[in-house]
């Protein structure tokens, strides 16, 4: 073979590798980062949709809420679902990951749940009430209670309200830390607790029928997809986003999760 034709063989080679790229990545599935719960479920019921499309998918659980977006950051994730804007803006603040919002997904209600008490008006003075010991999810713990009259925060506190942002605290509630998954668990020692939707349903309690306190489903804690920023025009995003944000979907959601769970797009 001559060196011409040598080349034009390479030429063909490296045009039919090009060509076949695409097919090859379609093949590869995408991991997707879900807490366990709610987010699981709904991710599950797309990928059996986005598989219909084309689309592969691999869920890949997590019991915290810490490790996704390291997990995204670092590439060991394609894509998370489980978080509000919120806590991912003070991820990215506070990490410097380069991760983005693509798209709204549903919301969980947080709400106060008592083994103790049926209403918050009768929680005692000095009781032991628990919260996310994050920022993003103990502001918003701190809010639902200020809306229920426990508590008043400073007037500039925020989203990121910590307890000594309270200002007045007539009951003396004894505000207790704890991580967001741990809460539900605990509320066999605390008297009280804000619990966010999602960790409510996986220990079987309900907003809607055992919360004896919850928050306005309007609020700026609407959960989201988020990718890393060199991905978020990437083809198989957006089918992703389209597949998620289906009537399908949302039709799964309100059948399975009736008030509970809401979606946001």
């Amino acid at each position: 073979m001559n060196r011409r034709n040598v080349v034009k063989l390479v030429a063909a080679l490296g045009l039919a590798v090009g060509l076949s790229s695409p097919v090859l990545a379609q093949d590869k599935p995408y991991k997707i980062g879900v807490t366990a719960g709610p987010h699981a479920q709904i991710m599950d019921f797309v990928k059996g949709q986005a598989e219909k499309q084309g689309l592969k998918l691999e869920i890949v659980e997590f019991s915290d809420y810490v490790q996704p977006n390291a997990a995204l950051a670092a590439g060991d994730l394609d894509a998370n679902s489980y978080q509000h804007k919120p806590y991912l803006d003070a991820q990215v603040a506070d990490r410097r990951y380069d991760l983005v919002t693509v798209a709204y997904t549903v919301t969980f209600p947080m709400g106060i749940y008592s083994k103790k008490y049926k209403n918050v008006a009768d929680l005692p003075e000095g009781a032991r009430v628990g919260v996310p010991n994050d920022p993003t999810n103990g502001g918003r713990g701190l809010l639902v209670l200020q809306s229920q009259g426990l508590i008043k925060l400073r007037p500039d506190a925020g989203l990121k309200a910590t307890p000594i942002d309270i200002v007045e605290n007539p009951k003396k509630l004894r505000i207790i830390e704890l991580d967001a998954a741990q809460l539900p668990r605990s509320l066999d020692d605390l008297d009280a607790a804000a619990v966010n939707g999602n960790y409510a349903q996986s220990a079987g309690l309900n907003p809607v029928t055992d919360a004896i306190a919850l928050e306005s489903g309007k609020g700026p804690y609407a959960n989201l997809i988020a990718v890393r920023s060199q991905d978020k025009d990437k083809d198989w995003v957006k089918k992703l986003i389209t597949v998620y944000q289906s009537p399908e979907t949302k039709k799964f959601v309100d059948d399975t999760f009736k008030n509970a769970v809401i979606v946001a797009w």
